[in-house]
């Protein structure tokens, strides 16, 4: 992994986490100019940024991600921030899901104070490096808040939007069974109609991230 965060002690802990639960940190950075030259000399299997870094203190990190998001698409990225920055968020994940069946990475975007919280953070990890995607739920909801009510999830029943908002928070099935109390052939069966009135047909690749991302995005 290579590891973008410009607090020298908030770095040592996270990259001293990630080597106890068996990840190699082989480059940390302080800034976003060296994150873009971090990828391109070690060629990571995951990039974890911040999103306010040197040498502007703005949004430098998620203005590298998207660089490095761009030039590689199936370069898994996690994205970490102080504050649920809806603008951010929209950004990032807008990259994605557009071309069907095309190949992309990971992609993650987690509130600072989910470090904290070990299990999840590092399930987030493994899940954005092996190509799936993860959003805060803050993150989520807030989003939720700001959709285009006449876009095409205005289709979806109440309960499939109750599942797909679950899925958008990184939910897996038998996640969502709990959640709402429901058997795994129900939810199963939710989430087809989910696929078949947002558009997307077998043939599409990962319907699932397609559909979290069409709903996030209100596309």
């Amino acid at each position: 992994m290579v590891l973008a965060e410009d607090s020298a002690l908030v770095r040592a802990g996270i990259e001293e986490l990630l080597t106890k639960f068996g990840h190699q940190v082989v480059r940390s950075v302080a800034d976003a100019d060296a994150l873009v030259t971090a990828v391109e000399e070690c060629r990571p299997d995951l990039v974890i940024t911040d999103v306010q870094m040197p040498p502007g203190h703005g949004d430098d990190g998620l203005r590298a991600a998207l660089r490095l998001r761009h030039d590689h698409p199936d370069l898994p990225v996690l994205v970490l921030s102080q504050y649920v920055a809806k603008a951010y968020a929209k950004e990032l994940f807008s990259l994605d899901g557009s071309v069907p069946g095309a190949a992309r990475g990971g992609l993650g975007y987690l509130l600072k104070d989910r470090i904290g919280e070990l299990s999840e953070f590092v399930a987030a990890i493994g899940s954005v490096a092996a190509g799936g995607i993860v959003i805060d739920p803050q993150v989520v909801r807030h989003l939720l808040t700001e959709r285009d009510r006449s876009t095409r999830t205005q289709l979806l029943s109440a309960r499939e939007s109750e599942v797909l908002a679950l899925m958008a928070a990184g939910h897996s099935n038998t996640m969502i069974r709990d959640e709402l109390h429901l058997s795994e052939g129900a939810v199963a069966k939710h989430i087809g109609n989910i696929f078949t009135k947002l558009g997307f047909s077998p043939d599409d690749g990962n319907r699932r991230v397609l559909a979290v991302l069409a709903y996030l995005r209100g596309a």
